[in-house]
């Protein structure tokens, strides 16, 4: 039973570090947009992604 345990929490910490590491990414995405934005209009944004 130790090697399973050992497989659970070395799961269980991979996923938790996972959603960490996406949430830290998407919330730095969003504050870059937002700073973008403020600069320039949301025409020019979507033409650029067009």
């Amino acid at each position: 039973m130790a090697p399973m345990n050992w497989l659970i929490l070395f799961i269980y910490f991979m996923i938790t570090f996972y959603i960490i590491m996406n949430l830290m990414y998407f919330n730095f995405i969003k504050i870059m947009k937002k700073k973008n934005w403020k600069k320039s209009n949301n025409i020019k944004n979507y033409n650029k992604f067009i």
